[in-house]
C-alpha cells in the first residue's frame, strides 16, 4: 500500500508541477517576508520605481545597479533642502531612510538601546551566518581599549613590516621596468602589515594565513550580495550552505595560528597565576594578547581558546583587509592618473624624505603627524573615492521606533536609517570643485591659515576647523571613517598605515603614470574597484639596499 502511495506521489511529480511548486514557495516567501518589514509613513519622500507590487518588484531588480543613481536623486531633491526621503533595497532588507547631513546629530546621539549600529552591520553582512555568530562587539570594544595605548610602541614594528612588504611585492630591480597589478600588489602589502598588530612578527609573513584570510574577507562580501537576494525567511534554509566557504577558510587559518594563540594562552595563564619561570615574560603586543588580557579583565572564561580567539579576529581582519587594500588602490589610482605637471608625486616624495630625515629614519606618530600634505593626498581620494554610497548605517530597536524632530515623521522598530557619504563628499556647497582630485585641498589650507599673521588667527573657531582637516578626523561632512562614538577605532592605525607605505613606494620606487582612471563597477551601495590595472614600476636608483628583514632571511 505504502510503495503503491509513493509510486503514485513520483508519477505525479512532473517538470511543470515541479516548478509551479517552486515558484509559489518563492513567491510566497517573498510576500511573508515583505510582511515582516517595517512600514515607513507616507510623509517621507521615494525614489525609485514606487510603492506598488510592480515598483517593488522593479526596485529588487534596479537595487543592484540604480542604487547610486537613486540616492544620487535623492540627495539633489531632498537631503539638501533638509529633508530624509526612503531609498529602495536589496529584497531581503528593508528600504532605509536616508538622514539628511543638517539631522545627522539627531541621528548619531540616540543611545545603543534605541538605535544601534551594531545591529545593522550584523544585518548588513549577516554575521549570524558569516562570522558563525559571534559579533564584533568584544573585538572592537578591545581595539578601543589596547590599540590607541599600543600604536606609538608598535610604529617601528609596522615601519619594518612595511618595508619587507613592499620590497618582497615590487621588487630591488633598478634596471628594468616591472608591469604589475595594482590590486595584487596591495593584497601583497596590507594584509601582511596589517597582521603585524593582529597575529604577531611570525604568523603575518604565513602566506597560507594570510591567502585564507583574503579569501575570507572575498566571500564575505561576495555572500552579502547573494543573501541580499534571497528572503529572509529563506536564510536559515541557504545561508548555511552559502556561507559554507567561510568555514572552510577560517579553518585552513585557524590551523596555522592555533598553535600561536595556544602558545601564549598558556604563557599568560602561566605570568597570571604567579609563576616564577614567567615573571620577565612579557607577551608581543598584538591583537592576539589584547582579547586574552580583555578576556582576563571581565571574567569571559568562555573567550580563553585558540577557537574563539580566531573567530573573534575574523570581523577585524575583514574590516582591516577589505576597506584598506581598497583605500591605498584608490590613493595610487587617483595620484597616478593626476596631471603629471602638477608633479604632485614629487610633493610628497620631498615631504615624506624630508620629515623622515628629521626623525633619523625611524618613523615616530609626532613625525607621521607632520606629513600634512601626504595625509591631505589620503583624506582627498577618501573624499572623491569612497567605497560605499554610506558607511554610517543604523537600525532602530526600541520597540516603540523614534521620531524624527524636525520633521515629525515617525520610524518604526526594524526600521534602517543611513547617511548618504556619497552625495556629501560630491557637494559643490561643501568642497569646491567636488569632482576634481587635489591632493593638496586640505594641506593648503592649513599652510595658508600657517601664513597669515598673528593677529589673524584669534578666532579659535577657525584655528579648531584647521586642526580637524587631518584624515582621522571625522564630521558631517567627511565620513569614511563613519562619525560619532561608533567611528572607526582602527583610524588612527591605518592613518599610520598608509603614509608609511605611500612614503616608503614614493622614496624608494618610480612609478609611471596612467593616463585615465579607470572606473569602478558599483553593485547595490558597494565598490568592485578596477582591479585588473597594472602599473609599471622599477626601484629608484640610489635608494639603498632592501631591507635586513625581507622574507628570504627569516
Amino acid at each position: 500500500m505504502t510503495t503503491g502511495i509513493s509510486s503514485l506521489f513520483l508519477e505525479s511529480l512532473t517538470p511543470g508541477r515541479v516548478a509551479l511548486a517552486i515558484l509559489v514557495f518563492t513567491v510566497s516567501s517573498f510576500i511573508v517576508d515583505f510582511t515582516w518589514k517595517p512600514r515607513y509613513p507616507k510623509s517621507l519622500p521615494r525614489v525609485g520605481y514606487g510603492d506598488g507590487v510592480v515598483g517593488t518588484v522593479r526596485n529588487w531588480f534596479g537595487y543592484m545597479v540604480h542604487f547610486n543613481a537613486w540616492v544620487d536623486e535623492g540627495y539633489d531633491k531632498y537631503s539638501k533642502k533638509g529633508r530624509a526621503f526612503v531609498v529602495p533595497s536589496a529584497p531581503s532588507r528593508p528600504q532605509e531612510i536616508v538622514v539628511p547631513r543638517s539631522q545627522t546629530a539627531w541621528l548619531l546621539e540616540y543611545p545603543d538601546r534605541m538605535v544601534s549600529a551594531k545591529e545593522s552591520h550584523r544585518d548588513l553582512l549577516y554575521n549570524d551566518y558569516q562570522f558563525f555568530g559571534v559579533d564584533d562587539h568584544f573585538p572592537i570594544m578591545t581595539l578601543h581599549k589596547h590599540l590607541a595605548r599600543n600604536l606609538v610602541g608598535l610604529i617601528p614594528d609596522v615601519q619594518d613590516e612595511i618595508q619587507g612588504a613592499i620590497d618582497t611585492t615590487f621588487g630591488t630591480d633598478t634596471e628594468n621596468w616591472k608591469s604589475m597589478n595594482l590590486w595584487e600588489a596591495w593584497l601583497g602589502i596590507v594584509p601582511r602589515v596589517t597582521n603585524r598588530i593582529l597575529v604577531g612578527a611570525e604568523t603575518c609573513k604565513n602566506d597560507e594565513f594570510l591567502m585564507s584570510q583574503v579569501a575570507f574577507a572575498d566571500v564575505v562580501v561576495r555572500n552579502s550580495f547573494v543573501l541580499n537576494m534571497f528572503p529572509r525567511i529563506l536564510h536559515p534554509l541557504v545561508a548555511p550552505f552559502i556561507v559554507l566557504p567561510n568555514r572552510w577558510h577560517w579553518y585552513k587559518s585557524h590551523r596555522v595560528v592555533k598553535p600561536v594563540i595556544e602558545q601564549r594562552l598558556h604563557h599568560m595563564a602561566q605570568k597570571a597565576a604567579g609563576n616564577a619561570e614567567y615573571e620577565q615574560w612579557e607577551p608581543e603586543e598584538d591583537m592576539i594578547t589584547w582579547l586574552i588580557r580583555q578576556a582576563y579583565n571581565d571574567g569571559l572564561a568562555e573567550e580563553l581558546s585558540a577557537s574563539m580567539i580566531s573567530k573573534r579576529l575574523l570581523p577585524v581582519e575583514f574590516a582591516a583587509i577589505h576597506t584598506t587594500v581598497i583605500t591605498g588602490h584608490s590613493i595610487l589610482l587617483d595620484l597616478l592618473s593626476s596631471d603629471p605637471s602638477q608633479g604632485y608625486l614629487d610633493i610628497l616624495r620631498d615631504e615624506t624624505t624630508g620629515v623622515l630625515g628629521e626623525e633619523a629614519g625611524c618613523w615616530s606618530k609626532n613625525g607621521l603627524s607632520r606629513l600634512h600634505r601626504t595625509d591631505s593626498a589620503i583624506r582627498e581620494s577618501m573624499r572623491i573615492s569612497h567605497f560605499a554610497t554610506g558607511l554610517t548605517h543604523r537600525k532602530v530597536i526600541a520597540k516603540e521606533g523614534i521620531t524624527n524632530t524636525a520633521e515629525g515623521w515617525h520610524a518604526p522598530c526594524g526600521s534602517y536609517l543611513m547617511l548618504d557619504m556619497a552625495g556629501i563628499h560630491r557637494d559643490g556647497d561643501i568642497y569646491e570643485n567636488p569632482d576634481v582630485y587635489d591632493p593638496l585641498r586640505f594641506s593648503r589650507i592649513r599652510e595658508e591659515y600657517k601664513a597669515r599673521p598673528q593677529e589673524e588667527k584669534r578666532d579659535p573657531a577657525e584655528a579648531l576647523r584647521v586642526q580637524r582637516l587631518g584624515m582621522v578626523t571625522t564630521s558631517d561632512e567627511f565620513l569614511p571613517f563613519s562619525h560619532g562614538r561608533h567611528a572607526c577605532p582602527g583610524r588612527f592605525f591605518v592613518a599610520h598605515e598608509l603614509k608609511m607605505i605611500l612614503a616608503y613606494l614614493l622614496q624608494n620606487y618610480e612609478i609611471k603614470p596612467i593616463a585615465e582612471r579607470p572606473k569602478p563597477l558599483w553593485i547595490g551601495q558597494t565598490i568592485i574597484p578596477p582591479v585588473q590595472v597594472n602599473i609599471e614600476i622599477r626601484r629608484r636608483k640610489g635608494s639603498g639596499k632592501a631591507r635586513r628583514h625581507n622574507d628570504n632571511e627569516q
